[in-house]
């Protein structure tokens, strides 16, 4: 019987090292989300802080270059 349990146990070892892996790498990437969060914030007030507003309205294709 114990020859039986010995696959099992090996692919249950297997698994939960790769859970443990697995959420490490998740960890990590939250970490990096929250990272790239708080600086596209800070990216948005700078540009709403510098009188660009960031509006939708007009985009750099649609304006004229100040030669015409």
């Amino acid at each position: 019987m114990n020859e039986n349990l010995q696959p099992l146990e090996e692919k249950i070892a297997y698994l939960e090292r790769h859970v443990t892996e697995q959420d490490k790498v998740m960890l990590e990437f939250a970490d990096e989300l929250k990272s790239l969060r708080r600086e596209l914030k800070a990216m948005r007030e700078r540009s709403n802080d510098s009188g660009h507003g960031g509006s939708v309205e007009e985009s750099p294709a649609d304006t004229r270059p100040p030669h015409y």
